[in-house]
């Protein structure tokens, strides 16, 4: 089995940009900025974990969930596009 080589900053940065953008694209109503927010919260949440490799998979469920919240408890505070 290889093995593989653990996550880098650089590779994490890039993994949270895909989030970042793909979960855009996924709550277009809730504009960039606010998702950005919102993944950036969550990638805080795992600051302190020593395992990085696996950070923007966790955080694009965490910032996913959260944004499902304000989709459905919100809907007054999304803004018009």
């Amino acid at each position: 089995m290889p093995q593989t080589q653990p996550m880098d900053q650089l590779q994490e940065d890039l993994g949270i940009a895909k989030v970042v953008d793909h979960l855009t694209e996924q709550f277009p109503a809730l504009g960039r900025i606010r998702v950005e927010q919102v993944v950036d919260e969550a990638h805080r949440l795992l600051s302190g974990n020593p395992i990085r490799d696996y950070v923007p998979v966790l955080v694009q469920r965490t910032a996913k969930d959260r944004l499902r919240r304000i989709m459905t408890d919100e809907p007054a505070a999304i803004p018009a596009v």
